[in-house]
C-alpha cells in the first residue's frame, strides 16, 4: 500500500518547497506551517500548432491570449457574429487572420489544427461536434454543453474522431487542485464526509452586465445566426451581448461557476459525480430583465463508490456580496479539513491532543492531585498552508499546456468529454431543480437521468 501511495504521488509530478506531510508529520505539531507549490512540467514545442477561435468574446479572448504565450502556437483565424469583434482581432493579433461569421469556414481550411469555442453554451454542442467531425482538436469552454440531453452526442463524436478535446474549466490544472489530490489521497484529513463551495461577486460586471456596444445593432450582427438553434425572436442586443442572463443561451450560476467547483472537487476525489440533486435560490437584486437568479443554493448526495465512501455536497453562489470576490473549495474529512484554491491550499487537522508545554503538564498534574475538576480545553486547529510560488504561471497557461501536448504526443487530458459531462451534468440539473422545484436523481456512472 505504501509503495502504491508513493509511486502515485510521483505520478502527480508536483513538487513542493519541502517534503510532502504525511499524516504522522502533521499530527506532531500544533504550529502553523507553510510551504510552496511549482511546476517542472515541459511542455514540447517541437511541433506547430495552428490554432482557430470560434467566439471572441470576453473568455474566447483571454483563451487565445493564454494559448499565444506557449511556444509554436500561432492563431490564423477568427469566427465570431459581430464585426466589431472581428475588427478587434485583427487589431490585437494581426492582419493577417482569416474572418469570418460562419464557423464552417473555419472548419474547411486545412491550415486550422485545432479550434478554441468560446461561444455563448447554446453552441458548444454544434459547434464541438462539428470541429471534431472537421478533424480539428477542440478547446470548448465550461459547460461542455447547454442542456444535459447534449452529453452523448459530443461525447460519441469525440470517441469517434480520434482527436484531443479538452473542456474549459482550468482549476483542474492548478497547483491548488493537485495538491489537494495529493493530501487526500494520502489521508491527511482522514476520510471524506462533507464538501462546500462558495462563489461571491457583486459588480456588474461579476454579475453579467456586459457592455453593449454603441454599433452593436442588426447590421453589424448575424442575429439569425445566433438564434438559429433556439426560440425566433426580434433583435434584442441584451440577448446577445448579455446572453448569461437568458436560458436560451446561457445556464446561469451553476453553469457558469458551479461546474468550476465540480470540476475541481471530482478531480480531487476522482468521483464520477452525484446521484441526487436539488437548487433553491432567487432574484435578490439584479433586476434587470434576466431569467436567471442571483442567488443559487445547491445540495447534492454522493453515493458510495470504489473511489470514496458517500459524502455530501452544499453549493452556494451569490450576486449581491457585499465582500465580493470570494471563492473556495472546502472539503471536510474525519481528522480536519482544507481549502483549495487554485493557488493555494490550507489543511486545519483536529487537534485533540494534550498541550506539550512543559507548564501545562505541571498545572494538570496539580489539578488532578487536588481534586479539582479540569476544566474543558478548546484547542485551536493545527494548520498547514501550501502556496503557489510567484513564478508559477498559472492554471490557465497550464491548461492549455496539457492539452498542446497532448496534441503533439497523442496522449490524453484529465477534463476529456467524459469528465466534462460527468461536472457539467449536476450544474445544468441544479437549474432544472430550481425552474421546476423538485429533486433530481442522476446516474453518474451511465450519465443519464433517472
Amino acid at each position: 500500500m505504501k509503495d502504491n501511495r508513493r509511486s502515485f504521488l510521483k505520478k502527480l509530478g508536483l513538487t513542493t518547497g519541502a517534503a510532502a506531510l504525511s499524516p504522522s508529520i502533521l499530527a506532531e505539531t500544533n504550529t502553523n506551517n507553510q510551504e510552496f507549490l511549482n511546476r517542472s512540467e515541459d511542455y514540447s514545442a517541437d511541433q506547430s500548432i495552428r490554432l482557430a477561435l470560434i467566439g471572441a468574446g470576453i473568455m474566447g479572448t483571454e483563451d487565445t491570449n493564454t494559448a499565444l504565450r506557449h511556444a509554436n502556437v500561432s492563431l490564423v483565424a477568427v469566427c465570431d457574429l459581430y464585426d466589431g469583434r472581428l475588427a478587434s482581432a485583427k487589431q490585437k493579433w494581426g492582419d493577417h487572420l482569416f474572418t469570418t461569421k460562419d464557423h464552417k469556414e473555419i472548419l474547411k481550411r486545412a491550415d486550422v489544427d485545432a479550434v478554441i469555442i468560446g461561444t455563448p453554451d447554446s453552441w458548444h454542442k454544434q459547434i464541438s461536434i462539428d470541429a471534431l467531425n472537421a478533424g480539428k482538436h477542440v478547446y470548448c469552454e465550461k459547460p461542455m454543453v447547454h442542456s444535459v440531453k447534449e452529453g452523448a452526442e459530443v461525447i460519441e463524436a469525440w470517441e469517434k474522431s480520434g482527436k484531443v478535446m479538452v473542456v474549459g474549466s482550468q482549476g483542474i490544472s492548478s497547483l491548488g487542485n493537485e495538491k489537494a489530490k495529493e493530501l487526500l489521497a494520502a489521508g491527511v484529513i482522514g476520510d471524506l464526509v462533507y464538501a462546500e463551495g462558495f462563489w461571491a461577486r457583486h459588480s456588474p460586471e461579476g454579475a453579467w452586465q456586459y457592455n453593449v456596444p454603441a454599433d452593436g445593432n442588426e447590421k453589424t450582427v448575424d442575429w439569425k445566426r445566433y438564434i438559429s438553434n433556439t426560440k425566433a425572436r426580434d433583435w434584442d442586443p441584451l440577448r446577445f451581448f448579455r446572453w448569461r442572463n437568458y436560458l436560451d443561451y446561457g445556464t446561469g450560476m451553476s453553469g457558469d461557476l458551479f461546474v468550476h467547483l465540480f470540476s475541481s472537487l471530482h478531480f480531487i476525489t476522482n468521483s464520477k459525480g452525484p446521484n441526487k440533486v436539488s437548487s433553491m435560490g432567487g432574484l435578490r437584486y439584479w433586476k434587470d430583465g434576466r431569467e436567471v437568479p442571483d442567488v443559487l443554493l445547491g445540495m447534492f448526495d454522493y453515493p458510495d463508490s470504489p473511489e470514496h465512501a458517500g459524502f455530501n455536497l452544499s453549493l452556494r453562489c451569490n450576486f449581491v456580496d457585499g465582500t465580493s470576490g470570494t471563492t473556495y473549495l472546502r472539503i471536510v474529512g474525519t481528522k480536519g479539513s482544507m481549502d483549495v484554491k487554485w493557488e493555494e491550499v490550507v489543511v486545519k487537522l483536529n487537534n485533540n491532543a494534550e498541550s506539550d508545554d512543559p507548564f501545562m503538564k505541571e498545572q494538570a498534574k496539580l489539578r488532578s492531585a487536588s481534586g479539582e475538576e479540569e476544566r474543558a480545553k478548546i484547542l485551536p486547529p493545527r494548520e498547514t498552508s501550501y502556496a503557489a510560488e510567484r513564478t508559477w504561471k498559472g492554471a490557465h497557461y497550464d491548461h492549455f499546456g496539457n492539452w498542446f501536448k497532448a496534441i503533439r504526443t497523442g496522449g490524453t487530458v484529465v477534463e476529456d468529454p467524459i469528465f466534462g459531462f460527468r461536472a457539467a451534468a449536476p450544474a445544468l440539473l441544479c437549474n432544472d431543480s430550481y425552474f421546476q422545484d423538485k429533486f433530481i436523481k442522476w446516474d453518474p456512472i451511465n450519465m443519464k437521468l433517472i
